[in-house]
């Protein structure tokens, strides 16, 4: 692989020392390692291992800086021919997240830093795949900047324990008790904490020693520190040493080192550093120390904005030498168990290879029931073509239901045009909801301006979908919508086959639960069905909106009573719960007095009812591609829609249609100026005869409900 890190700068610091030991093991293990920085003086480190280096602006907060800086970014990662691009800081992630992007190679981010809420924060959580240290990272990034928990990956930070000699401090007799900080100078690493701790710890230890090594960013706080070290009265004691590459060398010299840091920190490299030394560790207990540090096991913990308790437990320290031998050995096993930086570089190339194969795909299918559970034989497709992928699904909050426990996909994100997502502001919402799952590829089976919009706005590499006009610009790869009488699924294999899909199995499929089962028993139970019993569904009404497509109800009630007269059939009366008061009108016309569903089954309870019975009849909706998905018999009504548009699943289906007798037919209008002839025109005797030839036939199932 072809690996580019990118950071601000090559100045000596945890983060920047951690650059070089991954693009050597890189090298070292066969990779090509290329980093990105504004130079510093680990540069010759990077040359000397084999690894390649480009100088720029990178760490620079500038907008105009950043936008140019893309480009060359870009230019490089071509250049470079390089497959994944790990950025270690929030500027550098925003330059890659948007190369990668246009260039469509694969963003890693470390996290490296506890990071404020903040706009420019959040380009640490825009990698494929986002590398913590730490678990209460993890838990940051997931509570403050909405990475999902499958994008995290945890590597602690780990070290080379061949640059560190282990050595018993204890057994050691040195003139001075020295303590120290290795950190850069900032007011967030406690310095000035630590210069009062050993203002306490001077009256107590006669022969004391404080060393803070590090760079100050900001001399002038740098300055405050040597006025407050004067004010004390410790010019004696306390030594201001620059920052070294060369951290073996301070440790030898350390009785004990303190990490003073008042905020939450990612990690803490130089307290395993100490560890793999055999220096014990006083440290605040703050952020991913935690991981580190087992108090009075391997470490001592103190108060953060404390420096009497830290004084304390230096103190507990100098008095007994013993003491910081035991933490020093048991920390030293720990390091070896769980911070080699051998260890972290395995983990970081397995989360490399992992993120190259790995394919997250997000299928749009937004509308009602019936096109979802039409919509499922591409998922099983989908499946197919990419076995290993993360498959997520964006259904409407009315449909979701259809897709429960359904193998084809990992994960529904349900979206509520009526609710939450109403509108601008939902649908921004939304779409951040979208760009967080960090997709590569956008496949749009709903076709519509929403869909290109939420498509677009996801951020995927590889969009997919018709050129219909409605906003189709939004996509990069798509088809002509120039084949207006191909069957649902076929028209949807046209957009498969651009992402390499060759075959559709055009089986239809639900999911009922058990429970789901047992409720279907129980409401025919409880309306005195006998076991053994035939039983013959009717979906009363199409959606409310659809009154052209509804059979009338004197018809529903003839057919009734006419199927109990000849076959003695059950007629149970299916429907949404808009559809129950019509239902129960019906049931009243009838003698027979069918069972009245309506309005008391989910969408799978009503999968599971339908099961139960010899054949259903149904006008053009959702409970047809039910009774399909379930393998009921079905017979079919059409009237203002055309069949060969939306019946996918012909085997079993009997449609019953009068488009040739009408001019306007199909016409597509929710309601009728001729008063629904074309559905008027559909006699109770040929939808019977209809159902009478599933009737007839032997060894098919009949009710088996329990008694």
């Amino acid at each position: 692989m072809n690996i580019l890190q990118i950071l601000p700068s090559l100045d000596i610091g945890g983060v920047e020392t951690g650059t070089v030991d991954l693009a050597c093991y890189l090298v070292k293990h066969g990779h090509r390692a290329i980093a990105v920085s504004g130079g510093g003086r680990l540069v010759r480190e990077l040359d000397r291992a084999g690894s390649r280096h480009y100088t720029l602006p990178v760490g620079k907060k500038s907008l105009f800086t950043i936008i140019s800086m893309i480009g060359k970014l870009r230019a490089i990662i071509r250049k470079e021919d390089i497959d994944i691009v790990h950025a270690h800081s929030r500027v550098p992630a925003l330059i890659a997240y948007f190369a990668c992007k246009l260039s469509g190679r694969v963003l890693i981010t470390t996290a490296h830093g506890y990071y404020k809420k903040h706009l420019l924060s959040e380009s640490m959580g825009w990698g494929k795949r986002v590398i913590v240290a730490s678990n209460i990272m993890a838990k940051h990034m997931m509570d403050n900047f909405g990475v999902p928990y499958d994008r995290v990956r945890l590597i602690p930070q780990g070290v080379d324990v061949s640059r560190f000699e282990f050595v018993d401090h204890s057994s050691i007799y040195s003139e001075y008790f020295t303590v120290g900080m290795i950190s850069r100078i900032t007011p967030l690493k406690g310095h000035a904490d630590f210069i009062r701790a050993v203002s306490i710890l001077n009256r107590k230890i006669p022969r004391l020693k404080a060393l803070i090594v590090g760079d100050a960013p900001k001399e002038k706080y740098k300055e405050s520190l040597e006025l407050l070290v004067r004010r004390f009265g410790l010019g004696q004691v306390v030594e201001f040493v620059p920052a070294t590459s060369d951290v073996p060398s301070i440790m030898a010299k350390l009785d004990v080192l303190v990490s003073a840091t008042l905020t939450p920190e990612a990690f803490g490299r130089v307290i395993i550093e100490a560890q793999a030394s055999g220096v014990p560790v006083v440290s605040t207990k703050v952020g991913g120390v935690v991981d580190i540090i087992d108090d009075g096991s391997n470490g001592l913990f103190s108060a953060p904005h404390d420096p009497k308790d830290m004084a304390e437990k230096l103190l507990l320290l100098y008095g007994d030498r013993s003491l910081g031998a035991r933490l020093a050995a048991e920390a030293k096993r720990k390091v070896d168990k769980h911070f080699k930086s051998d260890m972290m570089m395995e983990k970081t190339i397995r989360v490399y290879e992992e993120s190259v194969k790995a394919v997250s795909i997000l299928v749009i299918k937004i509308s009602a029931i019936g096109d979802v559970i039409l919509a499922i034989p591409s998922f099983r497709a989908i499946r197919q073509r990419f076995p290993d992928a993360v498959i997520k699904v964006l259904v409407s909050l009315e449909a979701r239901e259809s897709l429960d426990r359904c193998p084809y996909i990992n994960e529904l994100i349900v979206c509520d045009f009526n609710g939450r997502h109403k509108g601008v502001k939902g649908a921004w919402i939304l779409s951040r909801q979208l760009q967080r799952e960090m997709f590569d590829i956008v496949i749009d089976l709903q076709n519509n301006r929403i869909s290109h919009i939420l498509g677009a706005l996801s951020l995927a590499a590889s969009r997919y979908g018709y050129d219909n006009r409605k906003l189709s610009f939004f996509l990069n790869n798509s088809v002509k919508d120039d084949a207006p009488y191909l069957d649902p699924l076929d028209h949807q294999m046209r957009v498969l086959k651009l992402c390499g899909v060759k075959n559709m199995d055009k089986t239809l499929e639900m999911w009922p639960s058990n429970s789901d089962e047992l409720r279907a028993d129980a409401i025919l139970k409880e309306a005195w069905a006998f076991q053994g019993q035939m039983l013959v569904g009717i979906n009363v009404r199409a959606s409310p909106r659809w009154v052209s497509k509804n059979w009338p109800a004197a018809s529903i009630a003839q057919l009734c009573d006419k199927l109990a007269k000849e076959f003695n059939v059950r007629s149970v009366l299916t429907g949404s719960s808009d559809d129950a008061a019509f239902a129960e009108a019906v049931a009243k016309m009838t003698k027979s007095k069918p069972l009245v569903t309506a309005g008391r089954t989910s969408i799978n309870e009503l999968a599971a009812l339908i099961k139960r019975f010899r054949a259903y009849l149904t006008s053009d909706s959702a409970p047809m591609h039910i009774a399909c998905a379930v393998g009921t018999p079905c017979i079919a009504l059409f009237g203002p829609t055309d069949p060969k548009r939306h019946v996918a699943v012909l085997d079993n289906c009997t449609i019953i249609s009068k488009e040739a007798d009408f001019d306007c037919a199909p016409c597509y209008r929710p309601g009728c100026s001729k008063k629904v002839s074309c559905m008027k025109k559909i006699t109770v005797e040929e939808v019977f005869t209809a159902i009478a030839s599933h009737l007839s036939q032997k060894n098919v199932p009949v009710n088996e409900i329990p008694i």
